[in-house]
């Protein structure tokens, strides 16, 4: 299993208690820290092995995945994991992942992921299935169960990959750095691989609460930047409603002959 990390070490430490309860244990769990040498967490039952990428500047997500992959496969995985260290693990969720890529060895697996409220009693983890939300816009199969579905729905919170899967698809776009755009990309690239996307009933992960912006303003400049990327090599914007909400605010403007996006500042705002 592979988790990436910068700060958030609550929430890292509430998914390797998580992890602890899974009913399949990972052989490896790998958590790649971005500027972020986790020297204060060295946890046991399960251990963790502990990679340290240093990258001025926006998060590189796309490539610290990519690290925590090689590393995996190079120890021999078959079937690389991996989960936001915002997400706790359902007990089932490897074994549910492990399940679907014996019967889909070539799918991209992915489950459904419930969003805790900011109330959440994180000590009683039995209760997290009653108190999530999960979108209704994203598949969600019985227990057990699979069902495949549009490439471009793929999020990178949750999914799995079996080592030939991995090859095929040839990793993250290293391109993309920071918030957004490098999920999507990925799903295209199934596609157009024809790798199947499969949603895995019961391969559920917990979202812990944090606070957010809806939009994501202060991830404005990185929206626009991957987005850019992500046009030219597929023909269109990602984050559509997102960039329609900044231009609401007047924090960015569209082209309307090219149709291309770039920042702004909203009207009375200091030079």
């Amino acid at each position: 299993m592979v988790t990436i990390v910068s700060g958030r070490h609550d929430h890292l430490r509430r998914q390797h208690a998580g992890l602890a309860a899974s009913t399949l244990s990972a052989d490896d769990y790998i958590v790649v820290g971005m500027n972020d040498p986790l020297r204060d967490w060295r946890p046991t039952s399960p251990t963790a092995s502990i990679l340290r990428m240093d990258a001025p500047g926006r998060l590189p997500l796309a490539a610290a995945r990519n690290l925590g992959a090689r590393r995996a496969l190079d120890g021999g995985a078959d079937l690389v994991v991996f989960l936001d260290v915002d997400c706790i693990p359902s007990p089932r969720l490897l074994e549910r992942y492990a399940d679907a890529a014996r019967q889909h060895p070539r799918a991209l697996l992915t489950g459904a992921v419930g969003y805790l409220p900011a109330a959440t009693d994180y000590d009683a983890p039995e209760r997290f299935g009653e108190l999530a939300h999960v979108h209704d816009f994203r598949p969600r199969p019985p227990d057990g169960e699979v069902a495949f579905g549009n490439h471009e729905l793929f999020w990178s919170l949750s999914f799995a990959v079996t080592s030939d899967t991995w090859a095929r698809l040839g990793g993250f776009h290293e391109g993309y750095a920071g918030y957004g755009a490098e999920d999507t990309d990925f799903g295209l690239v199934a596609r157009d691989c024809d790798v199947p996307l499969a949603w895995v009933g019961g391969a559920e992960a917990f979202h812990q609460h944090h606070e957010t912006h809806d939009p994501p303003v202060h991830h404005r400049d990185d929206i626009l930047a991957n987005g850019r990327i992500f046009a030219a090599r597929w023909g269109f914007w990602p984050m559509r409603g997102w960039l329609d909400a900044f231009e609401s605010l007047g924090i960015v403007r569209r082209d309307p002959t090219t149709g291309d996006y770039s920042p702004a500042e909203p009207t009375g705002a200091p030079a």
